[in-house]
């Protein structure tokens, strides 16, 4: 790293310290950013301003929105009954993608991770719980990913919600759509035999 100029260097970094970013597109993304004329860089430097001014939690289902409420919570025609908990704003997207679910959701941003500190109250718990008040939502579909940070804060939030009175359910997990059971690792294969359904 040491043979590019500093700048260019510190650019390197700043695209390297992203999720998934590895130093070699690190590098090509800092490249291409050379290659751009000047009021192409300010544009592309304005649009990340804005968003990261104007983006914020939803006042309801904690997504990210430039509005107070989100457009799925302003959807009259989305199913109030039903709130699926999930762990980031982009688990959001991936089930909007499937066009199959149509209730609302709650978005933790994280899960309960003691080995780095992240406790209940660091998550958007309470906002859930208070969304459960007025005895509109029916059932809580637990959508964390099966890890374990991901089953304790399943586990802890049903404990929570339980008691509520409301129905508490998790996502089912095993043999992946298309995929051979000789490849499955022991786990997949006895979390598909514990949510095998009737046929």
């Amino acid at each position: 790293m040491s043979d590019h100029a500093l700048p260019l260097t510190r650019l390197i970094e700043q695209f390297a310290s992203l999720p998934g970013i590895g130093m070699k597109t690190a590098q090509r993304l800092a490249f291409h950013v050379l290659t751009l004329s000047k009021d192409e860089v300010e544009q592309f430097s304005k649009t990340l301003l804005e968003a990261h001014e104007k983006i914020h939690h939803c006042e309801i289902c904690q997504n990210y929105t430039d509005q107070p409420v989100c457009s799925i919570c302003a959807d009259p025609n989305r199913d109030a009954s039903i709130i699926c908990v999930v762990e980031h704003p982009q688990d959001v997207a991936a089930f909007e993608r499937t066009r199959e679910y149509r209730g609302r959701y709650h978005v933790l941003h994280g899960l309960i991770s003691p080995m780095d500190g992240i406790g209940p109250d660091q998550l958007c718990i309470k906002e859930l719980l208070a969304r459960l008040q007025d005895g509109t939502v029916q059932e809580v579909v637990l959508a964390t990913n099966p890890t374990v940070e991901g089953e304790a804060t399943a586990m802890y939030l049903s404990r929570l919600l339980k008691p509520l009175g409301v129905r508490v359910s998790r996502l089912a997990f095993g043999i992946p759509v298309g995929s051979s059971l000789e490849y499955a690792d022991e786990m997949t294969l006895y979390k598909a035999l514990e949510n095998r359904s009737p046929l």
